[in-house]
């Protein structure tokens, strides 16, 4: 007797739909806006997701997607204008927080809003190309709450006021901080760069210059550098603590503008304390810093070298001029002296070597007796 065969069930589409009266629909949607007001007033531990889910199906089924998309913009619209009232009416210390806690309200009501209107979602949305529930809420949230017209300007001011407060030794809550700006970075990053990094950027650039012009009246020039390099630490921390780490090339680029670049001649030829002195006074710290932080800028090394070549040979033709008798190892000295610098503070940059070998022979150069 041979075996039965194995049957295949197959799960087809209804042929025929039902017709449901227009008024089953407002019924169905007012199911799903209880719901959702539910969700938003944190009472969701009694409600059906079940019903809800399959309400929003049958609304898509039977033709009513247009009205259960619009319900839903009007819906969390309607929550969001409550919150940011909320936000507004926060004292100034609490007007982060207040953002942050509505904030993480929001997603988890949209997580929730997202799943029951996964059927739309994956049908209704790309037919219509409408913009998916998730996007929607984050938009929503966007225009209704970081662009109002309260709390916009706040929230900028807000953070470039924290940042400058923690620039001058303040503790700030750090944590806090991350969770606003990686909101902005959630909304996408033309917000993040539009209503944050621009301006950012911009009063850190005015922040820097004033302190420049302080650093160049106070401090000699080794001062002055361990200043620079520590300011641009602190601004690569800062973005590893609470900013886009894409900030962190642009941050830096103002630092060096502004602290270095800016102010790169005057600190080379600074009296008593500039690059001449650094090398008479074997200061390999300081030269070895001051390479480090002319390397970032343009024509920083160029300048080092222009200037450590006209020294070198000047030097060497003190040296001939005078003629001494042990002006062999004068010379050697001068050798060992400058290759300790190339090696010690300048990398072995090859550059540097071969700017001190041209120098060194122009002088040797002037004095026949010379090996």
């Amino acid at each position: 007797m041979s075996a039965p065969k194995s049957r295949t069930f197959q799960i087809e589409a209804f042929k025929y739909r039902s017709v449901v009266d227009p008024k089953h629909s407002e019924k169905m949607w007012n199911i799903l806006e209880h719901g959702i007001h539910e969700i938003y007033n944190h009472n969701a531990s009694g409600t059906n997701f079940e019903e809800l889910y399959t309400n929003a199906y049958n609304m898509v089924l039977h033709k009513f997607g247009e009205k259960l998309y619009s319900g839903l913009v009007t819906t969390i619209t309607f929550h969001l204008k409550e919150m940011s009232s909320s936000i507004e009416a926060a004292q100034e210390g609490l007007f982060l927080e207040e953002l942050s806690s509505k904030w993480e309200d929001h997603n988890k009501a949209l997580q929730r809003i997202r799943d029951i209107f996964m059927y739309m979602d994956r049908t209704f949305i790309p037919s219509t190309q409408k913009t998916p529930v998730h996007e929607l809420g984050l938009n929503l949230w966007r225009d209704v709450v970081i662009h109002s017209s309260k709390i916009q300007t706040r929230l900028l001011d807000t953070l470039l006021e924290l940042i400058q407060r923690e620039r001058g030794g303040e503790v700030i809550n750090r944590d806090l901080m991350r969770n606003i700006t990686k909101m902005l970075m959630d909304l996408g990053s033309s917000v993040y760069q539009n209503d944050f990094e621009m301006k950012f950027l911009e009063s850190s650039a005015q922040f820097y210059r004033l302190e420049s012009q302080k650093f160049i009246q106070s401090c000699d020039c080794g001062e002055y550098l361990k200043k620079a390099e520590r300011h641009l630490n602190e601004e690569k921390e800062r973005v590893s603590h609470y900013l886009d780490a894409k900030t962190e090339v642009k941050i830096t680029n103002v630092v060096e503008k502004e602290l270095i670049e800016s102010h790169m001649v005057r600190l080379v030829h600074m009296e008593n304390s500039g690059l001449v002195n650094m090398i008479v006074d074997d200061k390999y710290e300081d030269l070895g810093r001051l390479y480090s932080l002319f390397h970032r800028v343009p024509n920083g090394l160029a300048l080092i070298r222009d200037v450590m070549t006209s020294y070198i040979q000047e030097t060497g033709q003190q040296l001939v001029a005078e003629d001494p008798e042990d002006f062999v190892k004068r010379l050697l000295d001068l050798k060992d002296k400058y290759d300790k610098i190339i090696d010690l503070a300048f990398s072995n940059d090859e550059t540097f070597q071969n700017a001190f070998n041209s120098s060194f022979e122009y002088f040797i150069d002037l004095n026949a007796r010379s090996p």
